[in-house]
């Protein structure tokens, strides 16, 4: 049960975060990784985080996660300071599933890999059970409960490790380049659970380079650029900006690029983010054509 005071924080509050890949986390330089980043991310947000190599985006992810900690600056999960909190307490709140899941894969079977943090956790069987059936029923694994996790394909290796921790019971999932790996249909699948999740109330937070993922998926998007956030607003509204995502780096997808296109010659109201939301507006353009 959420106390009030978590209730009506933010999922995720980041205060003027800055990070080094100094002495202590094996590194040689000083030169921040991360600069100044400040934002907040409601409940039940689908937020997409862009930009390219090497402009601090899993760098950022793994502070959230407590895998690296601020140099300066603070972390709040729903109202609490990172600072104060153990790793195994943040992943609790706030599950990452990370760019390889055969990182986070290691039991022997489907079940046990959903099973393993709730028995550390000393839960009893009986409890156990329910949350993880609905966890595996969640991605779609509930027959494979008793295969063997790193013989499975790569995209049910990845549903694997989305199970383990949907199962924990956090309800802000952070993944890292979730499609990495992925051919077209698995990749949709995956993004489709990740959907479906938002749908039922989870906050999705997701690193990716595919920028048609981001703009048929994400209601939110973040653009990073040289440690910093650069931009950040609605989807619609940030891949609108041509000229700023220029200057970070970042092409818009094709589909918008081809909407943009056809703005030229056809009365459509707005850029498509997906090939679906394109045949949807030229199908109702016909119809009214037609209807004179």
């Amino acid at each position: 049960m959420l106390t009030k005071q978590a209730a009506e924080a933010p999922a995720v509050k980041i205060d003027r975060l800055t990070f080094s890949y100094g002495a202590r986390c094996g590194g040689t330089g000083s030169s921040p990784a991360l600069e100044d980043i400040s934002l907040s991310i409601a409940d039940n947000e689908f937020t997409a985080i862009i930009g390219q190599n090497g402009a601090g985006k899993t760098t950022l992810l793994k502070n959230l996660t407590g895998l690296l900690r601020p140099e300066k600056g603070d972390i709040f999960i729903r109202g609490k300071n990172t600072r104060d909190m153990p790793v195994s307490a943040i992943s609790a709140e706030a599950g990452f599933v990370m760019q390889n899941p055969d990182r986070q894969l290691f039991a022997d079977t489907v079940y046990d890999e959903a099973a393993f943090a709730l028995r550390n956790r000393g839960l009893s069987e009986a409890e156990i059970k329910p949350r993880v059936e609905a966890a595996l029923n969640a991605v779609g694994l509930a027959e494979e409960r008793e295969s063997f996790p790193i013989a499975l394909g790569r995209g049910e290796r990845a549903k694997a490790v989305i199970a383990s921790v949907l199962a924990m019971g956090s309800k802000i999932l952070i993944f890292d380049e979730p499609a990495s790996g992925q051919d077209y249909r698995n990749s949709r699948r995956i993004m489709d659970i990740l959907r479906e999740l938002h749908g039922g109330g989870y906050t999705i937070i997701f690193v990716t380079h595919i920028m048609s993922l981001a703009a048929e998926y994400a209601r939110r998007v973040i653009v990073m650029k040289e440690k910093r956030l650069v931009m950040d607003g609605t989807t619609a509204d940030i891949f609108s900006r041509a000229g700023e995502l220029e200057k970070a780096g970042i092409l818009p997808p094709q589909i918008i690029r081809l909407g943009r296109e056809l703005r030229g010659e056809l009365p459509l109201q707005k850029d498509p983010l997906s090939a679906a939301e394109l045949g949807d507006m030229l199908l109702a353009l016909k119809g009214r054509t037609y209807g004179k």
